[in-house]
C-alpha cells in the first residue's frame, strides 16, 4: 500500500502478536510523525532484550539473571508453587499481591490442534521440582479455556499419586459482570465454587 521502507516498517509491527494492519499502520506513522520518539532508543532496548533477558534455570519466568527476583526471594513461601502457562501470567497473579508462594511457568498448554504435548512443556522440570517434599500445594493457574482446562487435567491426574494437594483456581462471574450475559459454563462453575458469606 505504501512506498518501500514504511511498508515493510508497517508490516514488521503487523507480525507482532495482537497487532493488526491497522495497528501497526498507527504505531508506524506515530513514529514518523512525532519528531521526539526517541527511535534510536527504542532499538537500543530492543537489542538489549535478547542480549540479556532470558528464562529463570527454576521456574521459568523472565529474568536478567540466573534466577528471577521471585525466587531469589527469601521470603516466598517455597511448600506453594502457582503453575501458569506464561510469564504474562505470573505478572498478573503478582498484581494481585495476594500469592506469596512460588511460580511454575509451562511454556504454554496441551493442545493437540497446534501440535503440543505434554512433552512440549516444562512439565519435567515441574516434577523435579516436586521430588524433595518442600512442596506442600500446587495450584494449577492455568487458564480457563479448551487448552488450560486440559493442562489442568492433565497434571491433575499426574500428581495424584503425590503427597500433595493441588488445587484449581476458582472460575465464575466477573465483578461488574450481568448474569444474563453469562455463558452456562461460567454460570455453573460459579454455583460450584459458592461459599458461604
Amino acid at each position: 500500500m505504501y512506498d518501500g521502507i514504511v511498508q515493510e516498517l508497517i508490516d514488521e509491527f503487523g507480525r507482532l502478536p495482537g497487532i493488526g494492519p491497522k495497528s501497526a499502520q498507527r504505531i508506524a506513522f506515530h513514529i514518523l510523525q512525532t519528531p521526539s520518539f526517541d527511535v534510536k532508543r527504542l532499538a537500543e532496548l530492543l537489542t538489549e532484550v535478547r542480549e540479556r533477558v532470558r528464562f529463570c534455570e527454576i521456574c521459568g519466568n523472565v529474568a536478567e539473571q540466573e534466577r528471577c527476583a521471585i525466587c531469589r526471594d527469601p521470603r516466598r513461601n517455597a511448600a506453594l508453587i502457582c503453575v501458569v502457562e506464561d510469564a504474562k501470567d505470573v505478572a498478573a497473579i503478582e498484581r494481585t499481591r495476594e500469592f506469596r508462594g512460588l511460580y511454575h511457568v509451562l511454556g504454554g498448554a496441551i493442545s493437540p490442534i497446534a501440535g503440543v504435548g505434554p512433552d512440549d512443556l516444562r512439565i519435567a522440570q515441574l516434577m523435579t521440582r516436586l521430588a524433595d517434599g518442600t512442596v506442600q500445594e500446587v495450584i494449577l493457574a492455568t487458564n480457563p479455556n479448551l487448552e488450560g482446562e486440559a493442562t489442568a487435567s492433565y497434571l491433575s491426574r499426574l500428581l495424584t499419586s503425590m503427597q500433595i494437594t493441588v488445587s484449581r483456581l476458582a472460575s465464575g462471574l466477573p465483578v461488574g459482570g450481568d448474569l444474563e450475559y453469562a455463558d452456562e459454563v461460567t454460570l455453573g462453575r460459579a454455583f460450584e465454587g459458592r461459599r458461604v458469606l
